[in-house]
């Protein structure tokens, strides 16, 4: 069951686990597993996302308990009133900060009907991100004797399908893990030297004005095991918050 981080009587935010779907999709219509349906089972009540999660990811979800707090929750997000923090590990070393501002052509998510790029639709997309450590291993990985890799946070200003995948891989910074936008080699490097089969994303925290109270949430989750992990054994440990691992 999802580890609940926060609950009252109008919302609920949990701890998405890497590879739980956010609801069921036409595309995996397989799967028997989604955060929607376990946790509704968990709690005995129906719930309503209000925000997406790639996949892959894992970290801070935020549900709504009743149609009139998504609706109004889901405008916040719209409105650009949420703040989202990740962490995530990428190929490389960008430079110490910066700020990616890159428009992307709009993707339909699983649940509209169909995946893939909307014609003629191009939507603003912007994402500041701060290099918090480095590490260079004795690697050879594109015909360099060693692989550079980098720890970096990462905050969407914009609510894109993807956004954050897509932009680090527009500055050539995949993030390891990522089947879709990254790097197959530099990907299966990270499975062999330490057992990592996921997309070394998370969502750590989440800052959002109660949609009814008004009051300051600040959500905070950790990376999960397998982050956290690779987190130590590079010797990053000093460099992240203690309340993300």
């Amino acid at each position: 069951m999802p580890s609940i981080l926060f609950q009252d009587d109008y919302l609920i935010a949990i701890d998405k686990a890497p590879g739980l779907l956010v609801h069921r999709t036409d595309v995996d219509r397989h799967e028997r597993r989604f955060a929607v349906q376990l946790l509704r089972d968990q709690i005995g009540r129906e719930v309503h996302p209000v925000h997406r999660l790639d996949r892959g990811a894992s970290g801070v979800l935020l549900f709504a308990l009743d149609r009139d707090t998504a609706r109004a929750t889901s405008r916040l997000f719209e409105t650009q009133e949420v703040e989202k923090t990740y962490l995530a590990v990428v190929r490389g070393w960008p430079p110490d900060q910066g700020e990616i501002a890159h428009p992307l052509p709009r993707r339909l998510d699983e649940y509209e009907g169909r995946g893939g790029v909307t014609q003629n639709s191009v939507q603003k997309a912007t994402t500041r991100y701060r290099r918090l450590a480095t590490t260079e291993l004795a690697h050879s990985v594109d015909g360099f004797p060693t692989s550079r890799y980098a720890l970096v946070l990462l905050e969407p200003l914009t609510g894109r399908r993807h956004q954050l995948r897509r932009h680090m891989k527009h500055i050539a910074h995949p993030i390891i893990g990522d089947s879709t936008y990254g790097k197959g080699r530099h990907n299966r490097l990270f499975q062999s030297l330490f057992g990592c089969h996921r997309l070394l994303l998370a969502c750590v925290n989440l800052r959002v004005p109660h949609p009814v109270t008004e009051a300051p949430l600040n959500l905070t989750a950790p990376v999960g095991k397998e982050f956290a992990s690779i987190i130590h054994r590079l010797g990053w440990i000093d460099a992240v918050s203690q309340d993300w691992i």
